[in-house]
């Protein structure tokens, strides 16, 4: 009888136990808005200035726990094709082969790797980013602007600035040396919308 009373209480023991256990809050999926999220690059041209281009992300997704940024993670895909210079033929030269390529390498992927989080608002995404058929290490220093409702409260949205920049011979886009620069700088305004339904498995690469 007493043995009975003994494995009782270390029963309720362990359920209590495991009920004040503290709970960690799961990190919140976001999809990209494609609408709210642009990548804008400036690149050398021949000393004389550094033209704006303009990129889309084609689709990805966004883990963020604003607690814990070292369990937040991210992958995308971006539009090369889509890429806008302001002029319809400037485009099409920057999509041939002796630049983007685009009808070879349609995406370039990013995949994060780690988060670094330096402040309450700041922190450096470490990745990998697969462009023109290679892949190198990047990282992107970015800000969270705000996480919260829609002014109509329609969805809850992960809004971030970031930073980036990145050596295009590195990748294999080598096409005219003496006119345009190595070295290209990359801006980021990005807003993901809460979805439960996103799927976080999709590994493609282009």
């Amino acid at each position: 009888m007493a043995q009975r009373i003994s494995y009782a209480f270390l029963t309720l023991y362990i359920i209590a136990a495991l009920a004040n256990r503290p709970v960690m809050a799961a990190s919140d999926t976001y999809r990209y808005d494609p609408v709210h999220s642009q990548i804008v690059f400036s690149i050398d041209h021949d000393g004389f200035s550094r033209p704006l281009g303009l990129l889309h992300i084609s689709h990805g997704w966004l883990r963020f726990d604003p607690d814990d940024w070292s369990r937040s993670a991210t992958e995308l895909d971006i539009d090369l094709g889509g890429v806008d210079m302001g002029d319809a033929a400037w485009n099409e030269a920057v999509c041939k082969s002796s630049l983007l390529d685009c009808k070879t390498y349609p995406l370039a992927h990013f995949s994060s790797t780690s988060v670094e989080r330096k402040d309450a608002t700041h922190g450096v995404l470490h990745g990998t980013l697969s462009l023109h058929g290679k892949s190198q290490p990047i990282d992107i220093s970015f800000r969270v602007n705000r996480v919260g409702k829609t002014i109509y409260g329609m969805h809850t949205v992960a809004g971030f600035s970031a930073t980036a920049s990145l050596d295009r011979t590195a990748f294999g886009i080598t096409g005219f040396p003496n006119a345009i620069g190595h070295d290209v700088a990359i801006w980021l305004e990005l807003e993901g919308i809460r979805d439960s339904q996103i799927s976080t498995n999709d590994k493609e690469h282009p």
